[in-house]
Formats: C-alpha cells, sequence, structure tokens
C-alpha cells in the first residue's frame, strides 16, 4: 500500500468528526474500521431494513458507503480548512452483497490538489469467509470553505 503524507496534522480528528456529522451514516448504522492517511475501512452490519425483495444489501446502500470511504479516504490528505465532495463515480456490482457485514475499503489511488481519484472495494463478510461485492472508482474534489 502507498503511504501519504497528510496536509493536516490534525487529519484524523477532522475525519472522524466530519463521519459523526454525517446522519445518513448514522441512520444506516455505518462505523469506522481502519483509518490511515489515504485510507478508510467502512462497517455497515446486516440489517433486514438495508436489503432489498432478495434479502441481499441494496446496491444503493453498497454504493453509498463506498462512495463514503472513497471520500474519507480523500479527506484524510487534505489540508485544513477545506472539504471534500464527490464529483463523479463508477460502481461494478460483481456478487450479491450478502453477509453478517460489508466492509468498504476506500483508499486514494492518486491525489491531487484539487481532484483526488480513489478506489473503493466492498467485501461481504461471513464469519472468516470475504466475498468481494463490489469495486468503484471515485473522483473527489477539495473546495475551501467547506470546511468537513
Amino acid at each position: 500500500m502507498t503511504v501519504y503524507e497528510p496536509r493536516d496534522p490534525d487529519w484524523e480528528a477532522r475525519v472522524r468528526a466530519s463521519f459523526a456529522r454525517q446522519a445518513f451514516m448514522t441512520t444506516l448504522g455505518v462505523e469506522i474500521g481502519d483509518l490511515a492517511p489515504g485510507a478508510v475501512d467502512l462497517v455497515l452490519p446486516y440489517s433486514s431494513g438495508l436489503t432489498q425483495q432478495h434479502g441481499f444489501f441494496h446496491a444503493g446502500t453498497t454504493s453509498t458507503i463506498a462512495d463514503s470511504a472513497a471520500g474519507y479516504a480523500a479527506l484524510s490528505l487534505y489540508p485544513k480548512g477545506t472539504g471534500v465532495l464527490t464529483t463523479e463515480f463508477k460502481v461494478n456490482l460483481l456478487n450479491p452483497a450478502k453477509g453478517e457485514r460489508l466492509v468498504a475499503r476506500g483508499r486514494v489511488v492518486k491525489p491531487g490538489r484539487t481532484l483526488t481519484i480513489c478506489k473503493a472495494d466492498v467485501v461481504g463478510i461471513d464469519g472468516t469467509r470475504e466475498t468481494h461485492v463490489a469495486t468503484g472508482l471515485f473522483s473527489m474534489i477539495c473546495l475551501e470553505g467547506l470546511e468537513d
């Protein structure tokens, strides 16, 4: 894994505080798993309220946590006084999203001053078994004055 140097010495506290203010993540029950500069893992426990008609996690839920994991990976490298917004993404759904929980692993691919390119892989976890359920590519913009 590539090692990145954050531009804000308080990057971790800023990422955690921003995540805590994101009401949608709270509504879904998402929590931060691992956190490092340029890398964020988000964990979503299974809930029947997050499923589609066949009992799998809904694609919207899967895409949502992938987007947020990628966004927070980007934010971890941004300077103080800036925020992150998604400008574009594409998600490929690879397998039905099932398991005790989903984990979205957001990673910075190429940091930039304005645009940062990230990827996110989402896995379904059942006991010790992982199934790759989705992968996505994300463009994130760094905006001054949009403090996260």
